[in-house]
């Protein structure tokens, strides 16, 4: 991550929030927040115990926004996420129930321990922005922010993501373990209370539909575009990797530098911004080949091999 970072000011404000919360986790918490800004949605992945719950309710209380819960199990039906309509006999028609889809902010909590039909019923609301329920098209209040976890070590009773839903998060994110002095402080922090019930929000609904048409102004010049698609064009002909990072992936690392150029106060994108974001976005959107599997290899690496290897823009062309 790049050091001594300027923040935003709103941004700052979240970030005060979530590291009274979070101890020694100021770079998953930037990186949540570039998700948040960029209007996309974030897949925590980590084992159980490190805070990926904590973090997403740490940064839904921070915002004045509507905050729904979605605990994901084997039982779960896709109706129980989107809702369902309810047949009346007073008025003798059937009235829609909203899921806890229809909120601002929603957690899907071990997302993998339901069924691929129920993990299904997020792809249209996670990209589209609706949801479709007896026919009806039902649009979802902006903003639309999903945070997911998923412990991986767990693997029976889980059903794998598949590639089309990974594809619909802008990052994929790991928490890890905290350092001794980090655990120290939490250990203190929490001796009597926990943090999480001093927060209290920071910026309101309007406030950040505000900041979401600002990032959309971020400049990015032309070159900068080049060295994003030469970046999935790579990934598409390395030979680790069958399957290469799709054309949303493009729009994904545009959309995620322009949020962080934001963060740091910046108007203007620079090369160095994707370059940083770049392992965090496309790295769950490619498939590799049998071989790179058996030879060990993860797509972390792959990804890390391909940015080191591709040319990187001069400066001398951005403000």
């Amino acid at each position: 991550m790049q050091e001594t970072m300027a923040y935003n000011e709103k941004v700052e404000k979240i970030l005060t929030n979530i590291n009274r919360v979070l101890i020694g986790k100021e770079e998953i918490a930037v990186l949540s927040l570039t998700a948040l800004l960029a209007e996309g949605h974030v897949l925590l992945e980590d084992v159980p115990g490190v805070g990926k719950t904590m973090l997403v309710r740490a940064l839904a209380t921070s915002l004045d926004c509507d905050f729904r819960r979605i605990q994901f199990t084997p039982d779960l039906l896709p109706s129980d996420v989107t809702g369902v309509s309810i047949y009346n006999p007073k008025e003798l028609e059937f009235e829609f129930r909203p899921g806890p889809i229809l909120g601002n902010v929603v957690l899907a909590d071990e997302i993998n321990r339901t069924s691929p039909k129920t993990q299904s019923s997020l792809l249209e609301a996670m990209e589209e922005k609706n949801i479709t329920v007896d026919g009806r098209t039902i649009p979802l209040s902006k903003p639309f922010f999903v945070m997911a976890t998923q412990n991986p070590i767990e693997y029976k009773g889980t059903y794998p993501l598949p590639e089309a839903q990974l594809d619909r998060f802008l990052f994929k994110l790991k928490m890890g373990y905290p350092g001794f002095a980090d655990e120290l402080e939490m250990l203190e922090r929490t001796s009597s209370n926990h943090p999480i019930e001093t927060v209290e929000p920071v910026i309101t609904r309007d406030e950040l539909l505000n900041v979401h048409e600002e990032v959309r102004n971020v400049y990015i010049d032309r070159n900068v575009q080049h060295y994003i698609i030469n970046l999935v064009t790579n990934t598409r002909s390395n030979p680790s990797i069958k399957l290469g990072v799709s054309p949303r992936g493009s729009i994904a690392l545009m959309r995620a530098a322009k949020a962080y150029a934001y963060i740091q106060t910046r108007d203007y994108v620079l090369p160095d911004d994707v370059k940083y974001l770049a392992p965090y976005v496309l790295s769950h959107r490619v498939v590799l080949t049998a071989e790179a599997k058996y030879s060990e290899m993860t797509s972390e690496q792959i990804i890390d091999s391909i940015v080191k290897n591709t040319h990187i823009p001069i400066r001398r062309e951005f403000p």
